[in-house]
């Protein structure tokens, strides 16, 4: 059998696979992709925006359309063929009321596919305490639930086929930031090691996130700004919630 983390309240997933656990036993979900789906997400929402995720292999036009929103483009492609991309930077920008059709492989995927669950959140470093908030406040209307925080992890350079996720730190550290204020509350074992990895790395969190993986394939493609503002800890007080298909604000 299985081990489930069902003894405990706060719990820690990976990926797309995590998404299905916790949905199958009716968790609230965190989804957590800080380089860049939930930054740019939240960044978004701050401003008043809606986005509408969806796989990468989703028609993102024909989508816009349908939801009278704008498609987002590749970072490299802004702003020739568009404003707005996975880049938070261009999220700062938009005007209240837009809606952006948000395509990637693993945050927005995430997203698409536990869209279903009675309470969806994005979350990232830049609102971790709002969200962990947000998440509390649910625990504590009903005993009998539980939240997985979803660390969405990365794709390797190369695709694999075997699918394989790429341990993503600045996931792992976002979702330590969100379940650190979630302590009163039983965690797993997962969940626990998750809160000290955050814990010890708080004052250090634009130096890790530069240095990591993720960051530097960012920095190495021309877009350091995107991960100095996803290292901004509490910048937005703005919580993502899914509703019929848009995240947009509690």
């Amino acid at each position: 059998m299985y081990f489930l983390q069902e003894a405990y309240r706060c719990r820690l997933e990976w990926g797309r696979r995590g998404v299905a656990e916790a949905a199958a036993r009716g968790d609230i979900l965190v989804i957590i992709d800080v380089l860049s789906f939930s930054s740019a997400t939240v960044t978004a929402v701050a401003r008043g925006g809606r986005i509408y995720p969806c796989p990468l292999e989703a028609d993102t036009a024909e989508l816009a359309r349908r939801v009278q929103g704008v498609a987002a483009v590749w970072r490299r492609k802004v702003p020739q063929e568009g404003r707005f991309s996975l880049s938070p930077a261009t999220m700062l920008s938009l005007e209240p009321g837009m809606c952006v059709v948000l395509a990637s492989p693993n945050g927005a995927t995430c997203s698409h596919y536990g869209r279903s669950v009675s309470h969806l959140l994005v979350g990232s470093l830049l609102n971790a305490q709002a969200v962990a908030n947000a998440v509390a406040s649910l625990l504590a209307e009903n005993e009998q639930r539980a939240v997985s925080v979803i660390a969405c992890g990365e794709r390797w350079h190369e695709p694999s086929e075997d699918g394989t996720l790429r341990f993503a730190l600045e996931d792992y550290l976002g979702a330590g930031a969100i379940l650190s204020s979630l302590d009163t509350f039983s965690q797993s074992p997962e969940a626990q090691v998750c809160v000290g990895a955050f814990r010890q790395a708080r004052e250090r969190l634009p130096e890790l996130l530069q240095g990591s993986y993720s960051g530097q394939e960012l920095i190495q493609a021309g877009f350091p700004q995107d991960v100095e503002h996803a290292a901004r800890l509490d910048l937005y007080s703005c919580v993502p919630v899914m509703r019929e298909g848009f995240l947009e604000q509690l």
